[in-house]
């Protein structure tokens, strides 16, 4: 075959729903908010990089939202793609609070803190032996 006799890269594919045409396209902040979702709901999960997860868990529900609007519009598609993400980012900040509000109680009971230091106290004196 010939360059010429080949057929056209994607000739004979049918777009969506059968009709050819341009096809539609996923909203970029859909695709961030998953992305930041995900990453939100790791950060979170690690509890050392709980704010981290937090910041973006936030960011990624603004994305979520964004996304969602521009979902809406036509040849753009992306509505699950921005639930699915949402729904993580938002998780993720709940789980980031909830985190964020035990650490500040257990820190704030002078017995848990009192415990801490007895912890600490044993393993220098374990160290200095």
């Amino acid at each position: 075959m010939t360059a010429s006799s080949e057929p056209a890269r994607g000739a004979g594919v049918p777009g969506r729903a059968g009709r050819r045409g341009p096809t539609a396209k996923t909203s970029a902040a859909a695709a961030f908010a998953l992305v930041f979702g995900v990453a939100a709901l790791i950060s979170v999960l690690t509890v050392i990089l709980s704010w981290i997860g937090l910041l973006l868990g936030v960011i990624g529900v603004i994305l979520g939202i964004v996304g969602l609007k521009m979902a809406a519009r036509p040849g753009v598609t992306g509505r699950g793609v921005a639930i699915g993400g949402l729904v993580l980012s938002a998780l993720a900040v709940l789980i980031g609070l909830a985190f964020a509000a035990g650490i500040s109680t257990f820190l704030n009971n002078e017995s848990g803190v009192d415990r801490i230091q007895e912890k600490v106290d044993d393993l220098r004196d374990r160290l200095d032996n």
